[in-house]
């Protein structure tokens, strides 16, 4: 069993192109409704409540985590994987979703450890919460990988939680106006550095030039856990095995909120109805 973990409800977009791609895999699913959004805590609160929902999975039975919240990549991950996780946790693995988004963008392997590539001048914009871009981790490890490559990064404040509100039409006019922030800046391909930003990216790409094509992270992200499950099965469920014994349906979804509330928010986001249950 896969968990899946998000501040709110952002991993759902992650979480559908997961199904899609890996339908014979059983995935656990948690957001931290309560202590959403993550974009404007402290790193130390954000790795605080990254290591309790990891802990949370762990305990259901997860050996793999995807942590399908960019905040909580970039800001924790790291030192998590480094220290609290190498310590207590040695088999079991957390993967962040931004990892095939720089292999995606800059054509290279997580693991490469070549010197970079010329990245032919390329031009990205990237939308990401306050404390993503803060973290400065999006344009540190293209670094690492893909010289001449101009980023401009835009912080999204409100647009978070205007979607964890379930007020679409705010959410929406907050997209379009940031996408309208890059004064001049004409990118080549557009990232939108939120999970939960998905969730509005026709109203970003309202306020680009038209044809500016924006990077799909779901799908990155679907593709590069196929070939980790591919290299790693003991990780996954394997298709036809029937000696794991589970007490899950094929997805299940936790909620540290309120379930009613958040079952309510999830279906005005996307039309969809999420059975949350309390954690």
């Amino acid at each position: 069993m896969i968990g899946v973990f998000d501040s709110g409800h952002g991993g759902l977009t992650t979480l559908a192109a997961l199904q899609r791609d890996l339908s014979e895999q059983t995935f656990l699913y948690l957001g931290d409704h309560a202590n959403a959004p993550y974009g404007s805590r402290t790193p130390g609160e954000i790795t605080a409540l990254t290591r309790a929902a990891l802990q949370s999975l762990f305990d259901r039975g997860c050996t793999l985590v995807i942590i399908a919240c960019n905040t909580a990549a970039a800001a924790a991950l790291r030192d998590l994987q480094q220290g609290w996780l190498a310590r207590e946790y040695p088999r079991h693995r957390a993967l962040g979703v931004f990892v095939p988004v720089i292999e995606a963008l800059s054509g290279r392997g997580w693991a490469d450890d070549n010197p970079p590539d010329d990245g032919a001048d390329q031009r990205i914009a990237i939308f990401a919460t306050q404390a993503t871009v803060a973290s400065g981790a999006f344009p540190r490890e293209m670094a690492y990988r893909a010289r001449n490559v101009d980023i401009r990064q835009v912080a999204c404040p409100g647009l978070v939680e205007a979607l964890e509100a379930g007020q679409t039409g705010q959410a929406r006019a907050l997209a379009r106006d940031f996408a309208g922030r890059l004064d001049g800046f004409v990118p080549d391909k557009v990232f939108l550095g939120c999970t939960h930003y998905p969730l509005v990216a026709d109203a970003f790409a309202a306020g680009l030039a038209p044809g500016t094509p924006i990077l799909s992270q779901p799908d990155c992200v679907a593709a590069s856990l196929r070939d980790y499950l591919t290299r790693h099965p003991r990780h996954g469920d394997l298709p036809g095995d029937t000696s794991r014994e589970t007490a899950y349906p094929t997805i299940t979804y936790l909620t540290t909120g309120d379930p009613a509330q958040v079952r309510s928010a999830a279906r005005a986001l996307t039309g969809h109805d999420f059975d949350f249950r309390s954690l």
